[in-house]
């Protein structure tokens, strides 16, 4: 039976335990929380995208525990990538770089490219040092659906697969951020965001003017990232997404408004959408943020949860 262990010497001393067993965990980071292998073995590896349901060929973000250790994943680090990670590490960026022949090819699903982040969550870093090793950990949720932002919400996703497919879950308390890293791709002369998140794409000019690196206009080329996907985050409910508090119908219920407060908005989006699957309603209204800042990434996610499925 999996249980939910505190976020204590205890809990980090048996999750990475579970990890260097070859298990999977539950593990809390400041976005939200990942389904976490030995990012060294490729059974454990192979299990995560089984447990998922996750197709092979979509690449998993590689967590360390001191920014040191990318050293070991990157075959090459450039100027622009030296100076992300230096002002947003620990933090919620991830840093696509090419990868060593020792990564292993399950956990980059065949490329020749890594992402690579530090979180910054104490309980991650502890288990992850721990153990001595990467991991690699997407969320710890059926593919496609709502991302888990507590411990519970891993346990609610698996369901009867708890115990069998994790061995147990890290209760790291409620996600800092709420939604997904951002992700730089690193192997360019002009780094691409393949995903915004909580770095905005301010944040990121600001670090790589002073160098003279200016970032590329858009994503160009095939999905390299985890949640470049056009369906994703999705909940059971249809999401109608509204610019403007005008356009919402009169009796619109539930909805759902992401323009007042975009942290806070952040933080609650993929609790929110799983209370609405909970009442089971079917269609919910979202009041869309604006497009700056944090609501960049708070856009995408709704975007893609609103996109029919293929």
């Amino acid at each position: 039976m999996t249980r939910i262990v505190a976020a204590d010497e205890p809990g980090i001393a048996a999750a990475a335990a579970a990890l260097a067993r070859g298990e999977l965990i539950g593990l809390p980071t400041e976005t939200v929380y990942g389904l976490a292998a030995d990012a060294t073995n490729d059974d454990a590896l192979r299990r995560v995208f089984g447990v998922k349901g996750r197709p092979a060929g979509h690449p998993l973000i590689v967590h360390i525990a001191d920014a040191s250790w990318l050293d070991a994943l990157a075959a090459e680090v450039s100027p622009a990538c030296r100076a992300l990670i230096e002002h947003a590490w620990p933090g919620p960026l991830t840093v696509v770089v090419r990868a060593r022949d020792s990564v292993s090819r399950v956990a980059i699903g065949g490329r020749d490219t890594v992402a690579v982040r530090m979180p910054a969550h104490d309980a991650a870093l502890a288990v992850i040092a721990r153990l001595g090793r990467p991991v690699a950990a997407p969320s710890a949720n059926r593919f496609g659906g709502v991302s888990p932002t507590t411990a519970q919400h891993v346990v609610d996703d698996f369901g009867g697969g708890l115990g069998e497919d994790i061995a147990l879950v890290v209760d790291g308390g409620a996600c800092d951020i709420g939604v997904e890293s951002t992700v730089v791709d690193c192997t360019l002369e002009r780094p691409e965001i393949l995903r915004p998140g909580a770095v905005t794409d301010d944040d990121v000019r600001r670090i790589l003017e002073p160098s003279g690196i200016s970032i590329g206009d858009g994503v160009t080329g095939e999905s390299r990232a985890p949640g470049m996907l056009a369906r994703h985050y999705a909940p059971a409910a249809r999401l109608v997404l509204h610019d403007t508090a005008a356009s919402l119908p009169r009796d619109a219920s539930p909805v759902l408004d992401c323009a007042s407060d975009l942290v806070e908005s952040a933080r609650t989006l993929y609790a929110r959408l799983r209370e609405y699957d909970a009442a089971e309603h079917t269609v919910v209204h979202v009041l869309m943020p604006p497009a700056r800042g944090l609501g960049h990434a708070l856009r995408d996610r709704l975007r893609k949860a609103a996109a029919t499925a293929t």
